[in-house]
């Protein structure tokens, strides 16, 4: 996993800072074998080797570390729709791929990585900042295949653009945040075709 540091507005001291970093990658190891709640500041300190005041120098919290590891998780999935998209040349098909990426890197972050999993359902259930961005980012995503779909004469026009963005994004949702996945694990392998199928259905034009 990439842990480079995305997320600098949670964080003390240099943004260049190479201890800061050192603690990011250190905490990440040390939540993905032993948990994010059941971690204190204190078991960091202890295991990274530094003090508790000295972590508090560059982070505040707990959470403002598992703000920055949840930011670069949540970075790697939308790093791969990204992809995905761009390797699509018309809106329907970069919307079928959006819907098919974004749940395969969901489970993979929560098979392979179940417990830095816990560090996103404590963001997405708490609503941190990352979180948010996170979401803001996913539907400017949507946004812009939808516009670029009227554009080509794919898509409708009719409905309001943000309209049409936040509908679409709220039959994504449950495949793409932490707490609503873990209840849809039976529908993840056709659920992501037949949605897409569906929504690209209500925009025909």
């Amino acid at each position: 996993m990439n842990n480079t540091n995305t997320s600098p507005t949670a964080a003390r001291g240099p943004a260049d800072h190479e201890v800061r970093d050192q603690i990011v990658v250190a905490a990440t190891e040390h939540f993905s074998r032993y948990g994010y709640e059941k971690t204190t500041v204190s078991d960091l300190a202890k295991a990274i080797g530094f003090s508790k005041a000295y972590i508090y120098k560059f982070f505040e919290s707990k959470q403002a570390i598992g703000e920055m590891i949840c930011a670069n998780c949540l970075r790697e999935i939308e790093n791969d729709v990204r992809a995905a998209i761009e390797a699509a040349e018309r809106p329907p098909e970069q919307l079928r791929r959006m819907f098919k990426t974004i749940v395969e890197a969901s489970l993979r972050l929560f098979f392979q990585e179940r417990k830095l999993y816990e560090i996103a359902a404590s963001a997405a259930g708490e609503r941190w900042q990352a979180t948010l961005a996170y979401e803001q980012r996913i539907q400017g995503l949507l946004q812009d295949i939808v516009q670029q779909g009227r554009l080509s004469g794919d898509f409708e026009r009719k409905t309001p653009l943000d309209e049409t963005t936040r509908a679409i994004y709220l039959v994504m949702r449950p495949y793409l945040h932490p707490l609503l996945l873990q209840y849809n694990f039976e529908n993840t392998e056709q659920a992501p075709a037949q949605l897409a199928s569906l929504v690209l259905r209500s925009l025909s034009p």
